[in-house]
């Protein structure tokens, strides 16, 4: 090995001392011309690296006629079919559609509050009473009258039946009773608006008007918000690119990154309209809410299943490179012999969707080809390799 080395700086001297019209290094320093000086480094550059590249070739044949021929070690990965699920990730806000501000129908003081906040209610339930200004009294005239005419009609409809009396008066009796029938049902109607009850089974969570205070019908007189945590869902903009393959009945995985958990569900409904701001269209994923933490306005990462192949070859990200021409390729490793040695070829490849580090090959790669995985930046085309078991 020495006497090659030696031969070859032999070499590379005789070779700079030799060219340039004859003259020396020397020479050429001491007359001072930069350019035939820049000249000649570049020539003795070019030369150095041809000498190296030779110096290589024949390093590896001394190696591999004397035996020491040093392999370079890979690992290799088996590609096989294997089912691939691929994900679109966006992100949504938690709402619910029973989420409330409730408002009196009535002008008046608000006499009673029955509740308190962050009580549960129920459908129906009594949560405040306004002052009805004298409205239960009409009232109860109101019914006394119309039992009255209800006594009244009922005698001469009997007189009536027995074709006694004239008909101007059962007429008039019927009338009457019918009339202060509706009265009462109008004025029962009006002072029911005097009561707040909750419109839905929920939780109360926000008590906004005080016993004592003066309200009346529209913005700004809101006396309760309640919610219903138990029909929550997510809402989320999907882009117009994905209309093919989001559809109702989809698999969606939802994240809450505030409480570290997950919740498998369906995609509940898709939208008919694209937003033409930001050319998406939304849809409505259920979540359960057992435990009551999921908020409405809660940020969630969702993961809609946007694409299935039951018989995908998979295979790590990490070791697909990719030529001058755009072309992504990986090494694929021949039939070891007895001592794990082989040799690699480089395989053209076209790819898929990725997903957590893992890549779809579509074609250039089979089931049961062995891929190189640990090495496989370091390999070249043709170059032999001992496999690691």
């Amino acid at each position: 090995m020495k006497k090659i080395f030696l031969t070859l700086i032999t070499l590379l001297l005789v070779m700079s001392c030799g060219n340039n019209q004859g003259k020396s290094i020397d020479e050429l320093i001491s007359e001072g011309d930069l350019k035939a000086i820049r000249a000649k480094k570049s020539e003795i550059s070019e030369q150095q690296k041809v000498l190296e590249e030779e110096a290589k070739k024949l390093d590896s044949v001394i190696a591999k006629l004397g035996g020491e021929e040093k392999l370079p070690l890979v690992t290799t990965i088996t590609a096989k079919n294997q089912s691939f699920v691929h994900y679109l990730e966006l992100q949504g806000e938690v709402k619910t559609k029973q989420n409330v501000l409730i408002y009196p129908e009535m002008s008046g003081t608000l006499e009673k509050i029955y509740v308190k906040k962050g009580q549960r209610v129920s459908k129906g339930q009594l949560l405040a009473k306004i002052d009805d200004g004298g409205l239960s009294s009409q009232l109860e005239q109101l019914k006394t009258q119309a039992e009255l005419n209800k006594t009244t009609f009922e005698r001469q409809k009997r007189l009536w039946d027995q074709k006694i009396g004239s008909e101007i008066q059962y007429l008039q009796a019927k009338t009457n009773f019918e009339a202060s029938e509706n009265a009462v049902k109008q004025l029962e109607s009006q002072l029911g608006k005097s009561t707040i009850r909750a419109p839905f089974n929920g939780i109360l969570d926000d008590v906004i008007k005080d016993q004592g205070t003066v309200v009346s019908p529209g913005p700004g007189s809101e006396v309760f918000r309640i919610v219903n945590l138990s029909n929550m869902y997510i809402e989320v903009d999907v882009p117009e690119t994905y209309l093919g393959q989001i559809a109702k009945g989809k698999e969606a995985v939802v994240y809450f990154p505030v409480l570290g958990d997950s919740v498998m569900t369906k995609i509940r409904e898709t939208g008919n309209f694209i937003n033409p701001s930001n050319r998406s269209f939304s849809i409505e994923i259920p979540v359960p809410n057992k435990n009551g933490l999921i908020k409405p306005n809660l940020t969630a990462r969702v993961k809609l299943n946007d694409y299935t192949n039951a018989n995908a070859i998979l295979i790590p990200q990490s070791i697909i490179s990719e030529n001058a021409s755009g072309e992504q390729y990986a090494y694929v490793s021949s039939e070891p012999n007895d001592k794990n040695e082989a040799v690699v070829t480089r395989s053209i490849i076209k790819t898929g969707k990725t997903q957590n580090g893992m890549i779809e090959v579509l074609s250039g790669i089979e089931s049961g080809n062995q891929i190189i995985n640990e090495g496989a930046r370091t390999v070249k085309n043709g170059q032999k390799v001992k496999i690691l078991k």
